[in-house]
């Protein structure tokens, strides 16, 4: 048990470390002193700095590949679980809005393709979930014939660019992600609105 525990307090010490310094500005030295563990124990459990990174990154994905599953299995309409995948999603990159916005910057560049390979391919396996619950309604009637990857993409797209840099948005110069009200009202808002555009741009007039 205490082993389990150890490796769960480096993932959770990691993690807080990258959101911060980013990936180029942690090390693991940093990650044993912030977890009480000690090199040879990340290496035992992780091999280096970057599987400590893609046990973290994995785990998150997969964690929203489980959720997009059960909303795919409820006995609801397609419009009803795209709506939740929409308030799902938000809620998630919002609940550690410094980690995401490291994972984005990251996963932009383009020095460590074989690192991020795997991460892809990950995320490629949950936006087809996404894309089957679309092209489901599209076959039962009750969406339009719209291009099911676009249309994905505006919307998390548009998830991704509100948490990566709210001020496109919001006219308050005092405004911070890291305040929980303010961060709330922005999420109800966000959420709103991509809830309205999927009702608007997949569903039959």
């Amino acid at each position: 048990m205490e082993k389990t525990d150890k490796k769960a307090d480096i993932l959770t010490a990691a993690e807080l470390l990258f959101a911060e310094f980013g990936y180029e500005g942690t090390s693991t030295r940093q990650i044993a002193k912030a977890s009480g563990a000690n090199m040879a124990m990340i290496n035992y459990y992780f091999g280096s700095k970057e599987g400590v990174f893609l046990e973290i990154m994995e785990e998150r994905i997969m964690g929203f590949k489980s959720q997009l599953d059960q909303i795919d299995e409820e006995p609801i309409s397609p419009k009803e679980k795209i709506l939740k995948v929409v308030e799902q999603y938000t809620a998630r990159i919002f609940s550690n809005i410094n980690f995401h916005k490291m994972m984005h910057r990251e996963l932009s560049l383009t020095q460590r393709p074989e690192m991020f390979g795997q991460i892809k391919d990950a995320m490629a396996s949950n936006r087809k979930v996404i894309e089957t619950i679309i092209e489901k309604g599209i076959s039962d009637g009750s969406f339009r014939n719209v291009d099911v990857r676009m249309s994905i993409a505006t919307i998390m797209g548009t998830i991704s660019l509100i948490a990566n840099s709210p001020s496109k948005v919001e006219d308050n110069a005092n405004f911070d992600i890291n305040n929980e009200q303010q961060r709330e009202v922005l999420i109800t808002r966000l959420v709103a609105h991509l809830q309205d555009f999927i009702i608007t741009h997949l569903t039959k007039h």
